[in-house]
């Protein structure tokens, strides 16, 4: 039987601002992929294209899976110059 745990979800850039908020909790018991971890804390929202997604600081895939106790980070694309 799993406990919950709370998934720790960042945002970044230009995410922070149009989502208008730098993070959110969301408690969860089991596995979800980083794609459905944004579906659930941004419902209706689209996930952008080209996102980049870290789980504890390593990027990953948006089908890599997150389990209860993990941060997940949401970058926007970097253009460079």
């Amino acid at each position: 039987m799993s406990t919950k745990a709370s998934i720790k979800v960042r945002y970044f850039a230009s995410l922070k601002e149009s989502l208008g908020r730098p993070e959110d909790s969301l408690d969860f018991a089991g596995s979800i992929t980083v794609r459905e971890l944004w579906c659930r804390v941004n419902p209706g929202q689209p996930l952008p294209a080209n996102i980049l997604a870290a789980v504890n600081m390593d990027y990953v895939g948006l089908d890599s899976p997150v389990s209860g106790g993990d941060e997940v980070a949401f970058f926007p694309p970097v253009t460079g110059g």
